[in-house]
């Protein structure tokens, strides 16, 4: 069965926003090696919508810097799925998904492949409380903003989910790369 990967930047303070954080060669580096493993991206509709066209027109007119460059391309190449009720098209190798997370998230992890990769915060925490999120990779950025969303903060875990260490990695930037999976 494949594995649902989940990678994502925090503050030191704990806030998810995408705008919080520090945008440095490592960190887009860091992801690039990640997705080499990936096949596939799930998204819900607001982190889709964050990331595309933004990453695709980068990929296309190769107009970040070169670290950016590569996580684009890399990025754009993968194929794509975002769950959504009031998304009405997509672009490229993507498609949508409409109703029965659970499920259909089920039928994707049995499917061939390498590892499905998740982002943003909603729909990654429903399948954190689902239980069908396997591993997690997130890098710790050293600034703390103070105000801002929170990873979790809406999630409702029947049961404490205990995660093993199984990686840490200091980037040059002074941001830590933890990878834990589910025990």
């Amino acid at each position: 069965m494949r594995n649902i990967i989940y990678g994502i930047n925090l503050t030191a303070d704990g806030c998810c926003d995408h705008t919080k954080g520090n945008g440095t060669a490592d960190i887009h580096e860091y992801f690039t090696d990640l997705m080499r493993d990936v096949d596939l991206i799930v998204y819900g509709r607001i982190t889709y919508q964050l990331m595309v066209p933004y990453w695709p027109d980068v990929a296309k007119s190769q107009s970040g810097t070169k670290t950016e460059n590569e996580f684009a391309q890399t990025f754009n190449a993968i194929d794509k799925i975002v769950f959504s009720k009031s998304l009405h098209s997509v672009e490229g190798n993507t498609r949508i998904i409409r109703d029965n997370l659970a499920e259909e998230v089920l039928k994707l992890k049995q499917q061939p492949g390498k590892k499905i990769s998740i982002g943003g915060v909603s729909l990654p925490s429903q399948l954190v409380a689902l239980g069908l999120v396997d591993e997690f990779y997130i890098v710790v950025h050293p600034v703390i903003v103070g105000q801002g969303r929170r990873l979790f903060d809406d999630i409702n875990l029947v049961e404490r989910l205990n995660l093993k260490l199984v990686e840490s990695k200091v980037l040059k930037s002074g941001s830590v790369a933890l990878h834990y999976i589910k025990e």
